[in-house]
């Protein structure tokens, strides 16, 4: 995969990954519960008019759909089915080597949820992707990936 566009910033990600997904209508983002759940909420906040669904880990039978709510995006309390999904969006959460997921295992659920035609995006920070070995072994249409630098003031 190569570099084609530069982005900035929480909204320059938002805008990038709205961008991305404008003709899907159902997307499903798959990650790790707790640390990449708030992400996926951001990111359903942005396609908010899109239906979206949250699958920790492998676990298909644990997805719950996304419902906005004036204070935010939340997950409905019944489980929801992420079948036919224009758009799988896997989260770096996911190639952390504390939860040594299969790609394997991984590509089926994907397999299992995705239209025909759609699209396998992947949303990351600091590269974990590609640290993790996965470009040769997920079929990825686009990594949005980003680098965080920060600072403490006092």
């Amino acid at each position: 995969m190569e570099d084609v566009e530069d982005w900035k910033g929480i909204n320059g990600q938002l805008v990038t990954f709205k961008n991305e997904v404008e003709k899907a209508q159902k997307i499903t983002f798959i990650g790790s519960p707790g640390v990449c759940t708030p992400f996926a909420e951001l990111l359903a906040y942005a396609i908010r008019d899109k239906e979206s669904h949250f699958i920790p880990l492998l676990d298909i039978g644990d997805c719950h759909e996304f419902e906005s709510k004036s204070y935010g995006m939340v997950l409905k309390e019944e489980v929801s089915n992420p079948k036919d999904s224009d758009v799988v969006v896997l989260l770096g959460g996911l190639s952390m080597p504390k939860y040594d997921l299969g790609t394997d295992d991984l590509n089926d659920l994907i397999n299992g949820i995705i239209k025909n035609n759609g699209k396998i995006i992947g949303v990351c920070f600091m590269d974990m992707f590609t640290k993790a070995n996965w470009l040769d072994k997920v079929n990825f249409d686009c990594i949005i990936d980003g680098t965080l630098i920060g600072v403490v003031k006092k």
